[in-house]
């Protein structure tokens, strides 16, 4: 049996409030991480945010009407995305 493979933490559900993204796994944890590590969601219209695919089995999520994506091991280890730098 490969053991490493079925470790990888996948995604099976998302949602997003105006709060909070929030994915369940498919072992059955629920993680939560405020909407504001994801400046693009928190941007984002309610119908953008409910716009969403599973990617690769599981191992990420992508809003493709906001080019966002997140993966299931960032949200894990709780790192937010960074925003955009604005030039002077």
């Amino acid at each position: 049996m490969n053991i490493a493979g079925s470790s990888e933490p996948r995604i099976q559900l998302v949602r997003v409030t105006d709060d909070s993204i929030t994915a369940d796994f498919v072992d059955g944890r629920t993680i939560s991480v405020p909407l504001v590590w994801s400046w693009r969601l928190s941007e984002a219209t309610p119908e953008e945010r409910a716009n969403y695919e599973i990617i690769g089995d599981g191992i990420g999520v992508r809003w493709p009407d906001i080019d966002e994506d997140i993966s299931a091991q960032g949200m894990l280890a709780g790192v937010p995305a960074r925003p955009p730098k604005h030039r002077v």
